[in-house]
């Protein structure tokens, strides 16, 4: 991994918009023709932070959906740490530091949300 990479990461907040150009994994076969093994990427995305447990990933967020004041719904992408190539600063703290911090909050919460009941669509009954 790149020492700019880390000196980056030391320098961003949850809330920043960055662009992360990396390598991502590829698919293919034995005998195809100077396949690449690096496919290169360019991500997009509010920066959450550095999570992982055995491997760190940088998290960003692509869209988020607001249910309440404080509760998100986060589509992301989360790119290996060892994978970066390069981060670049588009606009710092775009997302303000409370907002910032419930997407966090939300991403961590993950999986266990739980809502208190479950609301399904009612059919429409034109006809007695």
């Amino acid at each position: 991994m790149k020492k700019q990479v880390l000196k980056e990461l030391e320098n961003l907040s949850p809330g920043c918009l960055v662009c992360v150009e990396w390598s991502d994994a590829s698919v293919g076969k034995s005998l195809g023709s100077g396949v690449a093994v690096d496919v290169p990427v360019t991500s997009w995305g509010v920066f959450i932070g550095v999570l992982g447990e055995k491997n760190k990933h940088i998290v960003l967020a692509q869209n988020s959906f607001r249910y309440s004041n404080s509760l998100f719904d986060i589509d992301y992408t989360a790119i290996p740490l060892t994978w970066t190539a390069t981060i670049s600063v588009i606009a710092k703290d775009l997302v303000p530091e409370q907002l910032a911090s419930e997407l966090v909050k939300s991403f961590l919460m993950g999986g266990r949300r739980a809502f208190s009941h479950r609301t399904f669509q009612q059919r429409v009954k034109n006809h007695a």
